[in-house]
């Protein structure tokens, strides 16, 4: 099936890049939140919204799930602004109202739920903090503060231990995957059981970040995709700097803070975006990627949230739509075009890699060359032309201007 999915319908109805996705419990309702500081539940079955509310935030939308056994009717979401906020839905399918849970100096990437809990979850930020949140109590607690020799780690990701409600692990601004029990958080003990990190980046001065990191389904193994380098699994069952047992690459994760994921009901595949604007699978065991879809016409992927049970892949990225895949294609993939993107993703990171510092700012230049691109496209489709090969023309004239133009160090936008 993994090698049948194929592009099933994209839901239209943000005016901005797709940043978080997430079923609820039982499937029928998804969940999306975007730069326009709207949050949308679809219907995903039938391409349409079920309902869409102002979110509260004042800035780029990062997260939205359901809260568990909540009759889908808790919705908590964070955001560049910092703030971690909770609406309330009523039966009737409206939004009652927003209000704000905690505040974190900082933009705020990722929460985390308790998925035996409807009351507690966990939110971080790039102030380093990781709170504790729980809906029948007004002030949020201060989890705690992560650090690395005095040094405040910022963080873009969090996730719980799906059996183990009291183990979490974070990534973010430094090479470490760090593992948290909140029973061995003290102010002696900052609660940290391991840390891991692959060997060889240790001690490098590859700045290469976490921008995700998660558990498997049962939280025997965690995985961890990193800025301009590739993708790292860890026993969860193996002690304190172990080395990581496979690594997935051929993708390029360097202009967003990318997502990656498990998917299958056993998490036998790694499901992560690409710059190139590619979804890549991967077996998890043999590490050969096995599935290679074209993705968001933006050039990048950043969000993949599998069906609960089924074989079903919802991905967004800066695109301003939600894509479905679905196993329905009549022959398993050719992976066509695999290797020359492979290639490239690689080249564009060598040379990166041995490129001076630029003196103009990568972040403005891509973000002024990716709206360059998308006004292109909207003026062609007004005028009734071919957007797919004015999209290669488009990238080919960007290659003149050099690699500089797809450089985006690994901000939160």
């Amino acid at each position: 099936m993994v090698q049948r999915l194929e592009l099933q319908f994209r839901m239209e109805c943000h005016d901005g890049c797709v940043n978080a996705l997430n079923f609820n419990r039982i499937g029928t309702l998804l969940a999306s939140s975007s730069d326009d500081l709207n949050i949308v539940l679809w219907n995903w079955v039938q391409n349409k919204p079920a309902l869409v509310y102002d979110s509260g935030h004042r800035s780029n939308v990062f997260q939205a799930k359901f809260m568990p056994y909540s009759g889908d009717c808790h919705v908590v979401s964070c955001a560049r602004d910092g703030q971690v906020r909770l609406a309330e839905l009523s039966l009737t399918g409206r939004c009652k109202e927003t209000k704000k849970l905690a505040q974190h100096k900082g933009a705020a990437h990722k929460l985390a739920l308790e998925l035996d809990s409807p009351h507690i979850f966990l939110s971080c930020g790039e102030d380093a903090v990781t709170f504790e949140i729980d809906l029948r109590q007004e002030k949020p607690n201060k989890l705690c503060i992560t650090k690395e020799n005095e040094r405040k780690v910022g963080l873009y990701s969090i996730h719980s231990n799906p059996v183990n409600s009291y183990e979490f692990c974070v990534g973010g601004r430094d090479h470490y995957i760090r593992i948290y029990d909140k029973r061995k958080i003290t102010e002696v003990s900052n609660g940290v059981l391991k840390k891991y990190c692959p060997h060889h980046l240790v001690d490098s001065t590859t700045k290469a970040n976490i921008t995700c990191a998660c558990y498997n389904y049962n939280g025997t193994e965690v995985l961890g995709s990193y800025n301009d380098e590739d993708i790292y699994l860890f026993n969860n069952k193996h002690s304190d700097g172990a080395e990581y047992i496979h690594k997935y690459k051929g993708h390029r994760n360097n202009a967003t803070v990318k997502g990656v994921n498990f998917y299958g009901p056993r998490s036998e595949f790694i499901v992560s975006g690409s710059d190139c604007g590619h979804v890549f699978l991967w077996d998890k065991e043999t590490e050969n990627i096995v599935q290679f879809m074209k993705g968001d016409e933006g050039g990048v992927i950043n969000v993949l949230e599998p069906h609960p049970f089924a074989p079903i892949l919802a991905t967004s990225g800066l695109d301003h739509d939600v894509k479905i895949w679905s196993p329905t294609a009549e022959d398993a993939t050719g992976l066509s075009g695999l290797k020359k993107s492979v290639r490239r993703n690689r080249k564009e990171r060598e040379e990166e890699r041995s490129s001076e510092p630029e003196m103009i700012d990568g972040q403005m230049l891509w973000l002024v060359m990716h709206h360059f691109r998308r006004t292109a496209r909207r003026q062609l489709r007004q005028e009734g032309g071919d957007v797919s090969s004015s999209s290669e023309n488009i990238e080919s004239g960007e290659e003149e201007s050099g690699d500089e133009a797809d450089r985006l160090q690994c901000a939160p936008s």
